[in-house]
């Protein structure tokens, strides 16, 4: 078999977020989150689970750079926790929450590991959600006070700066169908969300480009959306109202195209579109150093009268029926397919070219269990097998002339995954939740290797 080498300089990394793995839920200032909110609501996450320990990083921090060191990640992309730096969403800083992230980041700058900050991942302080969330303007406007509070403070040493990861988790699961925090299930919130996550960001990513930010992005996650039938011309429908609803709402006013008509059509069937003010296309469209992607599965839909729709597409009951997953699947369910990745990257670098890619987040969650392997590790020979595929996907979008400049795996750690709680395992580092140890898995030496030589 021939070895398969990344373009020189490919950046090798992994992601975490701070409400997944920090814990500290109470001390130094830190607010409430409507995560913390939504954990106490009971049947809202498995078991009762919350993040209130987590995986303890806040106070195993160097620990965990120092196997991050060890296992040669050259970038680690972690979130600041929004209500650790302003406990109310506003008002004045805490700097002993801005403190944590100062230490951190000399850390990781002091083992060679490059800080990829992302400023929000889901974490709203419950503060604003009470005055509104996302659903209202006010929000995106003190988003923007507080990435420059951040960078204020870590800007000299933090190259690459993301605003938002995946705002179509944060609106459609947390305003449209009530799965993830705040918990709130109305169409019309969930495109107010949208449209002011994407405000958010461009008044934020303007703020940070003054202010002197080097390298500025955003997260999305992007779905590889696919016919049931490609000769079907209903599928085909179905194929653009979902590619309208995940990719394009998003893409589009990003990269300056403004909103889609026929998304803009389609959300003015559930909501007046007033909250879309003249200008904010503008903002939004703020220029991008880079886009980062996060990819696990793809979707196979097919246009059905009376079909189920998918529960975190608002709109799409009785016209859109989502595929069954087939083949091999992960502990999420989740079809197994890495051609999506490169199929996924080749249309992005088609259809928005230009701008340079990082894959932000791929990884898959497996029943591994500690003890399975050598001397009490962990055999997840899933997880290698998933993550050698797609980064030969990767490569394969790389060939095929995709500027695509990083790859980061989820996750680093074992940690709480959201409304699943504690039960599903993402991470290359096993977790002993009640210890806290720290066993690198299977996958984590197998990663170690791949950086190691740049390839596979």
């Amino acid at each position: 078999m021939s070895e398969l080498r990344f373009p020189e300089g490919f950046v090798w990394g992994a992601a975490t977020a701070a409400y997944q793995i920090e814990g500290a839920a109470r001390e130094d200032g830190r607010g409430p989150s409507i995560w913390d909110t939504f954990s106490r609501t009971p049947g809202k996450v498995f078991q009762g689970h919350t993040g209130d320990v987590a995986c303890d990083h806040y106070h195993r921090y160097a620990d965990d750079v120092a196997l991050m060191a060890e296992l040669g990640l050259a970038a680690y992309r972690f979130s600041i926790a929004w209500p650790r730096i302003r406990p109310d969403g506003t008002g004045p800083v805490n700097p002993r929450g801005l403190d944590f992230y100062d230490r951190l980041v000399d850390t990781l700058l002091g083992r060679g590991i490059d800080p990829f900050v992302t400023l929000y991942h889901w974490d709203l302080p419950q503060a604003l959600e009470d005055r509104g969330g996302w659903t209202v303007r006010e929000t995106a406007e003190h988003f923007a006070d507080y990435a420059i509070a951040v960078h204020r403070r870590l800007g000299d040493r933090v190259r690459t700066w993301t605003t938002l990861n995946e705002p179509w988790c944060s609106a459609y699961l947390g305003y449209g169908n009530g799965m993830h925090a705040p918990g709130r299930t109305d169409a019309g919130d969930a495109f107010r969300a949208v449209h002011h996550l994407l405000l958010g960001h461009g008044l934020a990513a303007r703020a940070l480009r003054a202010a002197g930010a080097e390298i500025l992005g955003i997260t999305l996650n992007l779905a590889d959306v696919q016919p049931a039938d490609p000769d079907s011309a209903a599928d085909a429908a179905a194929v653009r109202l979902i590619d309208g609803l995940q990719n394009r709402i998003f893409l589009d006013p990003l990269t300056g195209a403004g909103y889609p008509d026929d998304v803009l059509a389609h959300l003015s069937g559930m909501v007046e579109p007033d909250f879309i003010r003249d200008g904010d296309e503008k903002l939004i469209a703020a220029p991008l150093d880079l886009l980062g992607i996060n990819y696990y599965s793809p979707s196979y839909v097919a246009g059905r009268p009376g079909g189920a729709g998918g529960g975190a597409y608002p709109g799409s009951e009785g016209r859109v029926e989502f595929l069954p997953p087939a083949g091999p699947l992960t502990d999420m369910g989740w079809m197994i397919e890495p051609a999506g990745l490169t199929r996924l990257l080749e249309r992005v670098a088609a259809d928005y070219p230009g701008l340079p890619l990082v894959i932000t987040e791929n990884g898959a969650a497996f029943a591994d269990r500690k003890g399975a392997g050598e001397a009490g590790g962990v055999a997840d020979g899933d997880r290698v097998a998933y993550l050698d595929g797609h980064l030969r996907a990767a490569h394969r979008a790389i060939a095929r002339g995709v500027d695509l400049r990083g790859y980061l795996v989820w996750s680093l750690l074992d940690n709480f995954e959201w409304a699943e709680g504690y039960r599903k395992r993402f991470g290359i580092v096993h977790v002993d939740y009640l210890t806290q140890r720290r066993t690198p898995k299977e996958s984590a030496r197998w990663y170690q290797e791949v950086i190691s030589r740049n390839g596979l």
